[in-house]
């Protein structure tokens, strides 16, 4: 009875991971051939034979280190979403905007990006260590977060599933 109900569960986070996947990849698309098409990333796929041949590493260790790239970057959008949403409340207000904390954060996933050598992520994160404009760097966010769900569906998948039970406790 029990391994029959676990297929049902595994057949269903399978259809939810496929179901995300389509919705991010539409979301990216609109993103990088409409708002972000001066970018040029619309036909980009990661390649980890890249990284492999670079680093001197073996895929199942590059492989690894891309999965927790693709749980940090999800993690880390709340924390950018969180940044934005001050940053427009200054805004409102008429206050200056200290773009600091969003800029160093951005820093920090870069050089993760380029370390594992995703060419698609390190384009939107120097553009939200380099840009002002709170709609276009929002843009540039829904765009960081699809292509980590498009790079990494399970993954991602069970990140944000993590960050859904850890944020109902």
């Amino acid at each position: 009875m029990l391994k029959k109900f676990k297929f049902f569960v595994k057949s269903s986070n399978e259809q939810s991971i496929m179901q995300m996947l389509n919705d991010a990849k539409k979301i990216c698309y609109t993103l990088v051939t409409g708002k972000l098409s001066n970018l040029n990333i619309q036909n980009y796929t990661y390649d980890i034979s890249i990284a492999v041949r670079e680093l001197g590493l073996d895929k199942e260790l590059v492989t690894q280190l891309v999965d927790d790239y693709v749980a940090q970057v999800i993690k880390a959008v709340v924390q950018f979403e969180d940044y934005l949403a001050t940053l427009h409340i200054s805004k409102d207000n008429h206050n200056d905007l200290d773009y600091t904390a969003f800029r160093e954060l951005a820093h920090k996933n870069l050089g993760v990006a380029r370390n594992l050598r995703i060419k698609d992520a390190e384009i939107l994160l120097y553009e939200l260590m380099k840009e002002d404009d709170l709609e276009y760097l929002f843009a540039c966010l829904e765009a960081l977060k699809v292509c980590a769900i498009i790079l990494r569906p399970k993954c991602a998948y069970d990140t944000l599933k993590l960050i859904e039970v850890k944020s109902s406790l």
